[in-house]
């Protein structure tokens, strides 16, 4: 019996890495003489290029740069093996994750630390960036990452804005590029289908999470589109909001004026980089699970995916999950995880008990 187990992160609680662990120990007990084959998956999501770097057995290059604060962080990328392509999660080091809740600042959060990876990655070499654009803490369409790239920004008496400003945005006039050109291009990988504007744009429908108020949505987008024109007006090029644009603060959106950008949805992307495909022929049941399935993870997600692909191949694709939404999605079971209180102190430790009895009670 061949089981692929091959989980997204459980948004939260446990890692990829981490659940594709738990669910092979607990497995091998119940199942000794099985074939396990482990992939933990992204979908562009948080995490998607660290994952991506570790399958494809990558070097791993390790900076200090800055937060979407301005803050000391320990950051890192991969590069193939001729150095040409670069894979990083805006996350690592502009991510989220690294702020408390009070400290969402979203007139003054940049990715500019990102940048500072990016700009170290071409500095080996690497000609094309690819980059993983889930779990941003920022909503700058890409300004930050220009800025460490060597692009200038000023206000209108043609005075340098200082990056983490929180008059950034309303003070920015012109803009100067750099003397060096870069030749480089980017894959931005994504979860995430909006565009940057309007009502399912990502001001409205992100911006909350990452602290935009209520009170303040029409003044940022009113301030972002300024940038766009901007843009716009420097290098003579007129890009439309598309779908994608909305993925981590714009940041592909920005970048399109000034380099060559690829969309991709993450989680097909990865399958190919990962050669799921032959993992799936190989296997007799796979064995994948997120933390809430929901309407929008039939929307790229990784599960859903991997799911497509089960169903061309004609196995056996078992969900793990919270919530009773994917009863109904095609999975060929569905296991369903408790739901978890937050606020007890050690609730990652009953999360990952919760997915071993879980995996403990599978009848293959």
């Amino acid at each position: 019996m061949n089981i692929l187990i091959a989980p997204n992160a459980f948004k939260g609680t446990i890692e990829a890495e981490d659940a594709a662990a738990l669910i092979a120990k607990t497995l091998i007990e119940k199942y000794p003489v099985a074939n396990l084959s482990l992939c933990p998956i992204a979908d562009g999501g948080d995490g998607t290029c660290y994952l991506l770097g570790k399958a494809m057995g990558l070097n791993q290059v390790n900076r200090f740069c800055l937060d979407a604060l301005g803050r000391p962080v320990r950051g890192y990328f991969f590069l193939n093996k001729n150095k040409e392509t670069a894979f990083l999660d805006v996350s690592t080091v502009s991510g989220i994750k690294h702020l408390k809740t009070y400290e969402k600042q979203p007139w003054i959060s940049t990715t500019f630390g990102t940048g500072e990876l990016i700009a170290s990655a071409i500095e080996m070499g690497a000609k094309h960036i690819v980059l993983g654009l889930g779990g941003s803490a920022t909503v700058d369409l890409g300004f930050g990452i220009l800025g460490a790239l060597g692009y200038v920004f000023l206000d209108k008496n043609g005075r340098q804005i200082p990056f983490y400003s929180d008059t950034f945005l309303k003070e920015v006039a012109h803009i100067q590029k750099p003397i060096l050109k870069f030749d480089v291009k980017f894959t931005c990988l994504c979860d995430v289908d909006n565009t940057f504007f309007g009502d399912k744009g990502a001001v409205r429908v992100f911006g909350p999470q990452k602290g935009i108020e209520q009170s303040e949505l029409e003044a940022f987008e009113t301030a972002t589109q300024k940038l766009i024109n901007l843009f716009s007006d420097k290098t003579g090029r007129k890009i439309e909001d598309s779908l994608g644009f909305g993925a981590a603060g714009g940041i592909a959106y920005g970048l399109s004026f000034f380099f060559p950008v690829e969309i991709e949805m993450g989680a097909n992307w990865f399958f190919g980089q990962v050669g799921m495909e032959e993992k799936v022929k190989w296997a007799d049941y796979i064995l994948t699970g997120e933390g809430k399935f929901d309407n929008q993870s039939k929307g790229g997600k990784g599960s859903f995916e991997l799911l497509q692909m089960a169903k061309k191949y004609n196995k056996k694709c078992i969900l793990i999950s919270s919530g009773d939404e994917a009863l109904n999605a095609g999975f060929d079971d569905v296991l369903i995880l408790p739901d978890l209180n937050f606020q007890q102190k050690d609730f990652v430790n009953t999360a990952k008990n919760n997915l071993i009895q879980l995996v403990k009670s599978l009848k293959l």
